[in-house]
């Protein structure tokens, strides 16, 4: 069962191209970092912070796009952790349908943040389980 989580921190580090977000549980204690790119990180964390661009920037245009062809943003769900890497579903609803589409977890969150309300963000049990072990948060 998904386990509902939310957007905890964000480190941006100068030194290499690896930053780090933190997920953490809504009703509870966990949390794990996934390492993402630089422009995701930014990219998040200009968002986070409310600093708008004067253009839609990749992300923007996104969640535009599907807006505008009449999708509806749904959800995000972390859906496996398979040789350390993380592989994610954005989940949109269109004319009754739902589509998973695969996405890398950092543009999946860095458009869940875009989306007003954010969406929801939702880790499988096992990734949350699998990641304890890789990781010591």
């Amino acid at each position: 069962m998904p386990m509902q989580m939310k957007l905890s921190r964000i480190v941006l580090n100068d030194i290499n191209d690896q930053q780090v977000i933190y997920l953490r549980e809504v009703d509870g204690e966990r949390t794990f970092p996934i390492l993402i790119g630089e422009p995701e990180a930014v990219s998040i964390c200009r968002r986070v912070k409310e600093i708008e661009p004067a253009r839609p920037h990749t992300h923007d245009l996104l969640v535009n796009l599907v807006e505008t062809l009449g999708g509806e943003f749904q959800d995000v769900i972390i859906s496996e952790l398979r040789k350390h890497t993380y592989y994610a579903l954005l989940r949109v609803r269109h004319e009754k349908e739902l589509i998973e589409i695969d996405a890398r977890p950092s543009d999946a969150i860095a458009l869940a943040v875009r989306c007003d309300p954010p969406l929801p963000i939702y880790v499988n049990e096992e990734v949350l389980q699998d990641s304890l072990g890789d990781f010591d948060v």
